[in-house]
């Protein structure tokens, strides 16, 4: 696990060394053991270590044996063992023991085709000097974050938006496209940020820059679902092999190495199979008052038979950390969960420098609460389209209340208008009153539904709960899950890995019938199955909490007075209309409604605002 950054010059030029470095330097966090650069031709490449594999000959960047290629890679490929073998017998020589090499030889194999060979997390970038050609990737899922910006002189990468922002000419601009749809999503969908101009290479994708031609960005994998009618029997005995494969693929490295354990089902199933391998430490945090994770996780932990470590988070402790957080996210998350996992992984870093997390479960498996929506809403399925339609009119006419008349709206409502993923905060209705842009300025944004809708197309042909999954695949989980799981565990160091997210594990998921992912009024129903007798009783069926962070509650106390005065001054006001927002802290304070998530995304904006748009 590390830090990349580089620069490409389109023109004969070659990069400064200073400012590779002072890239470099702004991602010390991702790679305190080692630093290194190589400058060649018109590309420089910069590099920042974590000593995870080969501790002692893993230096990057690394070359082939003729210095013709050269890589820098953040990440791990954990079938690097049997690459390995198949390129020494295909004639290839190494000389070190790492992942890395073994990309580099992927590629003269099979040039940019090598990433159909990989199964791991990755952003890399390759420079081959024969072609005098940049090639960059980033892994299947998006575990691994790649962000670019691009201009007639050159191509800037890295891992982190802040090496980007310390190239001289580029701009420290607000996206406005993003920020309208962050309003809603709580976070801004690939390929765009929040800042104009720098773009995420989305996950699946790569991107070639041949000498003297426009990049080309393609698309290499795409994670669809294509369930197959099967005995459940078979679906059990299938999930139990490839998640014990997965997890024993994930512990290959030469350092500690634990697990994250909450109270639910992803994490102990990690934990449990991890346990059944080796003697681990696992980390938990929670909140004080009912909904505390740590009893719960701490009972886990002795029935699974692990050293276990756990911290309650105050109120105090939380938004302490809050501007820290936003630092490293680089650019707006509005998961209040962000910083319980910010927490969890401090606590973990004091004795471990490798944690497996149950992330990518409920995508894979089927595990939110919503996707039991569908089958909620069966009994207006017999409803021809157009019928759905006049009565979702008439319905929306009725001026007050009334029993029912939420799920008569939702039930015809075409999903592809009412699902948008696991976070839907902001109407375009409410986005216009809040806004200081003009209506035709909004008209022109892109809005949610036409992000979604891409996928959604796409999709047609399957049912309703692998069309949900397929949607919080490609939006919700590289840009919220995945997001934080990366940039808050390397803020201390601390390499995640998610044995959930592997190719092979996929292969299996997206293979499942609904009836077994959705089933017997409960969720991920087939993994639950799949792991009776292995993990404990007690976690099998428990309702998924996530990280409760009591926000409502803590935004009905002074901490809102605070809040409200940060925002105040975080100079957003010409963004937004902020006598709109103080109305929402009055209402909320007063008992008048739940503005906890609304005032969350806006908050958590308005420090990054003052973060990276005000020092410049």
């Amino acid at each position: 696990m590390c830090g990349i950054a580089g620069i490409y010059h389109f023109h004969d030029q070659q990069p400064s060394e200073h400012l590779i470095r002072s890239m470099m330097d702004l991602i010390h966090h991702r790679g305190p053991d080692d630093a290194k650069l190589w400058i060649g031709d018109r590309v420089g490449l910069g590099f920042r270590r974590l000593s995870i594999i080969d501790v002692a000959e893993g230096a990057q960047p690394l070359s082939n044996e003729d210095d013709s290629v050269w890589i820098i890679f953040n990440g791990e490929i954990y079938n690097y063992l049997e690459l390995r073998e198949d390129l020494l017998s295909r004639g290839h020589q190494f000389k070190t023991n790492t992942d890395t090499e073994c990309i580099l030889h992927l590629y003269e194999e099979y040039g940019t085709k090598c990433v159909n060979h990989l199964r791991g997390m990755f952003g890399f970038a390759i420079w081959d000097r024969n072609k005098q050609e940049l090639f960059l990737a980033r892994d299947h899922f998006g575990i691994k974050p790649l962000y670019y910006y691009m201009n007639d002189e050159m191509l800037v990468f890295g891992s982190e938006i802040k090496s980007i922002l310390a190239v001289p000419g580029v701009a420290r601009q607000v996206n406005m496209n993003g920020f309208y749809n962050y309003l809603t999503f709580q976070y801004v969908p690939d390929p765009e940020t929040m800042y104009a101009g720098i773009y995420k290479l989305p996950p699946a994708h790569s991107m070639t820059i041949p000498l003297g031609e426009q990049p080309v960005i393609e698309k290499y994998w795409d994670p669809m679902f294509e369930p197959v009618d099967r005995p459940l029997t078979q679906v059990l005995d299938e999930i139990r092999h490839v998640m014990r494969d997965s997890v024993e693929h994930h512990l290959h490295s030469e350092v500690q190495r634990g697990c994250f354990l909450s109270s639910g089902i992803d994490s102990t199933i990690t934990s449990t199979l991890m346990r059944s391998i080796e003697p681990i430490k696992t980390f938990s945090v929670g909140f004080e008052g009912p909904n505390d994770e740590t009893i719960i996780a701490r009972d886990t932990a002795r029935q699974i038979d692990t050293d276990h470590y756990d911290r309650i988070i105050t109120q105090e402790m939380y938004f302490d950390a809050v501007p820290r957080a936003i630092w490293h996210l680089d650019e707006p998350v509005a998961d209040p969960s962000a910083i319980a996992l910010y927490e969890v992984a401090r606590l973990a870093k004091e004795h471990v420098t490798v944690v497996l997390s149950g992330e990518g479960a409920d995508e894979l498996f089927g595990g939110y609460r919503i996707y039991r929506e569908p089958h909620s809403l069966r009994y207006l399925s017999w409803m021809p389209e157009g019928m759905q339609r006049v009565v979702n009119k008439m319905v929306r006419a009725v001026p007050f209340s009334f029993y029912g008349k939420n799920y008569l709206l939702r039930g015809t409502t075409p999903l592809e208008e009412r699902f948008l993923g696991n976070a839907n905060i902001m109407t375009d209705d409410a986005k216009a009153e809040l806004l200081r842009v003009s209506a035709d300025e909004i008209a022109a944004y892109q809005k949610p539904f036409e992000i979604a809708g891409r996928y959604y197309d796409r999709t047609r042909h399957l049912d309703p709960v692998s069309r949900m999954q397929y949607i919080d695949m490609n939006l919700w989980m590289p840009g919220d899950i995945l997001m934080k799981a990366d940039k808050l565990t390397m803020a201390h160091s601390l390499e995640l890995r998610v044995p959930f997210l592997d190719r092979k594990v996929f292969d299996v998921a997206r293979t499942i019938p609904a009836s077994y992912r959705i089933a017997e009024k409960t969720t991920k129903y087939a993994l639950r199955k799949a792991m009776e007798g292995i993990i404990p009783d007690s976690v099998l069926h428990r309702p998924k909490l996530g990280f409760p962070v009591p926000m409502r509650d803590w935004l009905r106390t002074e901490r809102a007075g605070i809040m409200w005065e940060e925002l105040a001054a975080s100079g957003i006001d010409p963004l937004v209309n902020l006598s709109a927002v103080e109305e929402m802290f009055t209402r909320h304070r007063n008992g008048q409604g739940d503005y906890s998530r609304k005032i969350w995304v806006l908050y958590v904006f308005g420090l990054w605002y003052r973060t990276y748009m005000r020092k410049q």
